[in-house]
């Protein structure tokens, strides 16, 4: 009878515990192509095959649609920046007026490292090579991409007066914009799939951020998030043909006060448990660091169920 009784709760437990993860989980990301896709491809897969969770990936042209519906319900997590994430939270740039006050931060994934791309064989060495030319912007459904943009570019004491602006609603037409001819830059994450599909067709180079403190704090002044971060040449850095000094900020994964606390508390350990399988799957993984998932003093604040994952560790 022991043995009987023993078997029925081994088998409540298995149907009551997953429950909480029955139905689909959706992860929100940018379109294909971009880190942002990739990262969240590879996530959810990890997330079904090891978490046990039902996750779809679910693209969206850029972050003013992606955002609002993890605001809403209607997505449980998304793939944006630290940038997008803030101005989303207070209702600030592309977001003014529409403060999305139930989203939360699941986790810190890896630094999102982001360059101009130009011609390999071009003349453009460095961003200020890029006076006069035609560059893409707008990024009318990428709009905090805007706010990066003229930090890259107040770096080398540009401003949008100095360009020539390619009108682009996100970075995927951007890439498309100069594999057409129409632009002479484009601004992309470093490490990306379409980068790799551009320098297929036409041979790139990552244009270098200048480093000295004097650059440092023209793109700080604009984008206080905002990093140098020096990439090496690697295989998947199309278009990074030496150690290269790239504007980098908080790739994070964004959820919402809907997804409960137990939820939130398993994808943060899983993220820190399953570090090598993401990391296979999309090698930026690599610069996942668990000990910085959860951070204080952020200006999103954290989802409770990651802070009770910080404290238990």
């Amino acid at each position: 009878m022991r043995r009987v009784l023993t078997g029925i709760a081994a088998f409540l437990a298995l149907v009551v515990a997953p429950s909480v993860y029955a139905a689909t989980v959706g992860v929100g990301t940018m379109a294909q192509g971009t880190v942002s896709f990739s990262t969240g491809s590879v996530l959810a897969k990890v997330m079904k095959e090891k978490m046990g969770m039902n996750a779809r990936v679910q693209p969206n042209s850029g972050e003013t649609v992606l955002v609002p519906l993890i605001n809403n319900g209607e997505l449980d997590f998304g793939i944006a920046n630290v940038l997008e994430a803030e101005d989303a939270y207070h209702g600030q740039h592309g977001f003014e007026g529409r403060a999305q006050k139930n989203l939360r931060i699941a986790a810190v994934l890896y630094p999102l490292r982001t360059a101009l791309f130009v011609r390999k064989d071009s003349e453009f060495m460095k961003t200020s090579d890029l006076k006069g030319k035609r560059v893409t912007y707008g990024f009318s459904a990428m709009g905090t991409i805007n706010t990066v943009m003229q930090s890259l570019l107040a770096n080398s004491g540009l401003t949008e007066e100095d360009i020539k602006p390619v009108l682009v609603p996100n970075v995927v037409k951007g890439a498309e914009q100069f594999l057409n001819g129409r632009a002479d830059a484009f601004f992309f994450a470093v490490g990306a799939a379409k980068v790799s599909e551009v320098n297929a067709s036409i041979p790139l180079r990552a244009l270098p951020m200048e480093d000295s403190p004097e650059a440092v704090k023209r793109f700080n002044d604009i984008f206080p998030g905002g990093y140098l971060f020096e990439v090496p040449p690697l295989p998947n850095f199309a278009g990074v043909l030496k150690p290269t000094k790239v504007l980098a900020y908080d790739n994070i994964l964004l959820t919402g006060t809907h997804v409960s606390n137990e939820m939130a508390k398993a994808v943060a350990e899983g993220l820190a448990k399953y570090k090598d399988d993401l990391a296979a799957g999309f090698p930026l993984f690599r610069g996942l660091d668990p000990n910085r998932i959860y951070l204080e003093g952020t200006r999103v604040p954290f989802h409770p169920g990651t802070e009770e994952w910080a404290k238990s560790r």
